[in-house]
């Protein structure tokens, strides 16, 4: 069973002694972590004021070098099914029916999107990226896949207000390994929006990476939140946030949270929704 250690939670890996203590440790990691920083220098100069631009061209980069690693960082393609398998089991497992209509925020090349979108009826998946590098990927996915005939829709977005998604329509809202890589005014956006666009039993999933120490950030990459600070966001859009206790369990690094309208009974054991319109 999978628990996250108190060391890790503890750890600032922006301070100087963590990098030095890592690095010793892992010394074949070094040249790359130098590689990493020195194109991440170079791309926050040529973006600076914007970390949507400058994550954008992160994520052109990467998937230049290698779509699946550049969702996740995941190593081998066996360890992408893996992880894309483990969110959508733990969906299903908490009431997913193929009636439900899922928006997924930061979808990527559809390392747990294709699954969804085989599972739900057709016209059921709406995906959303920042990257189109990494969209085109995705369709490459859905070919490979052979999933035209679920008419998913996959659209590049410049922000996270969801301002062109209709009111109340989504019953499953789901971003996996986003606000791990999102400061928290990209956070305060889309939580600013999502409750729009949430049917009013709907939830929405998110993970992060959980500090119990400083809050910090390495690289403008990588975000460390404590857990009340984003239960403290999310209720300041009148929205109600709990930390998920069964997702700890599983093999991975990061915490979940998962946001609903406090007024629904029956956010915490879910239910399938009304029949709705496609969207489009």
């Amino acid at each position: 069973m999978h628990r996250t250690s108190a060391a890790r939670l503890s750890a600032n890996r922006s301070r100087l002694g963590h990098k030095v203590r890592y690095a010793l440790s892992h010394p074949e990691r070094v040249v790359p972590y130098l590689r990493r920083a020195g194109r991440d220098g170079w791309l926050r100069l040529r973006h600076r004021g914007s970390h949507i631009a400058y994550y954008r061209a992160v994520m052109a980069s990467d998937t230049a070098r290698s779509p699946e690693a550049a969702v996740g960082g995941v190593p081998s393609h066996a360890r992408w099914l893996a992880i894309g398998q483990m969110q959508y089991d733990y969906l299903l497992r908490h009431g997913l029916t193929p009636r439900d209509r899922m928006l997924e925020i930061g979808c990527g090349n559809l390392r747990a999107g294709w699954r969804f979108i085989e599972y739900l009826e057709p016209g059921h998946y709406v995906g959303i990226d920042i990257s189109p590098d990494i969209l085109i990927e995705a369709k490459k996915t859905l070919v490979r896949y052979g999933l035209q005939r679920k008419l998913p829709h996959l659209t590049p977005v410049a922000d996270l207000t969801l301002d062109f998604l209709p009111d109340g329509y989504f019953t499953v809202v789901h971003a996996h390994s986003v606000f791990s890589h999102s400061p928290l005014e990209v956070i305060d956006e889309c939580l600013s929006h999502v409750g729009r666009v949430l049917a009013p039993d709907g939830f929405f999933d998110f993970t992060f990476d959980r500090t119990d120490s400083d809050e910090h950030q390495v690289l403008g990459e990588d975000f460390y939140y404590r857990t009340e600070t984003l239960i403290r966001l999310a209720g300041k859009h009148g929205l109600s946030a709990r930390f998920m206790e069964d997702w700890e369990r599983l093999p991975h690094g990061q915490s979940k949270l998962r946001v609903t309208h406090p007024a629904s009974d029956r956010a915490r054991s879910r239910r399938p929704g009304p029949p709705a319109d496609r969207i489009g």
